[in-house]
């Protein structure tokens, strides 16, 4: 079940985060096979990124996603979030799917604003992602290119996790081929969602 992650690794630097990896039922075929065909995708553009993005919530129902939004699976992950960067975190968690296709990029950013989401965790989805495929994620020690610290691949079923906050510098960069698919989950602090 995709709250049980592996392998993970917690860094300080150059913010609060960690990296690991879950089990997906079937490689998330069933997952891949909707989004791919049937979610209802909309192109969201904004001032560093263009993408394509849906909340979960609003397809709650299908009975192929409702694991990655039941009360089960966020209190879970709720858990690891807390064990790993020790703050308590409200039961308000946003679940949406972010999609990228060739030539788009996410550009340098830290999404940090008072009192709004305080951490994020991402859940990577594709069929066998390869280098050439590019869509790396990058952590970096500030808002310049040359401050990247990590180059993290999106490889099917890796999980990545960090603290949202003035530093938390990072990017996507080019997808080159394929599209890359994300389920990201946004955690609050528990004085923010009563």
């Amino acid at each position: 079940m995709f709250p049980e992650l592996d392998s993970v690794e917690f860094q300080a630097s150059p913010f609060g985060h960690f990296v690991g990896h879950t089990k997906l039922p079937d490689s998330g075929a069933a997952w891949l096979d909707w989004l791919e065909t049937e979610a209802p995708w909309r192109l969201t553009v904004a001032e560093f990124y263009e993408q394509y993005e849906f909340s979960l919530r609003d397809v709650s129902q299908n009975p192929a996603l409702g694991c990655l939004v039941a009360t089960d699976t966020l209190n879970a992950l709720k858990e690891r979030m807390f064990e790993y960067f020790g703050q308590p975190l409200s039961d308000h968690v946003d679940v949406t799917a972010h999609k990228l296709v060739p030539r788009q990029t996410i550009r340098i950013h830290n999404d940090y604003l008072s009192g709004e989401e305080s951490h994020r965790l991402l859940l990577q989805l594709n069929r066998g992602w390869s280098p050439e495929f590019g869509g790396y994620l990058m952590f970096f020690d500030g808002p310049e290119p040359e401050t990247v610290s990590s180059v993290i691949e999106p490889r099917n079923g890796s999980v990545q996790a960090f603290a949202i906050s003035p530093r938390s510098y990072h990017a996507v960069s080019t997808v080159h081929a394929e599209e890359r698919f994300t389920i990201v989950y946004s955690f609050y602090p528990n004085s923010q969602w009563k």
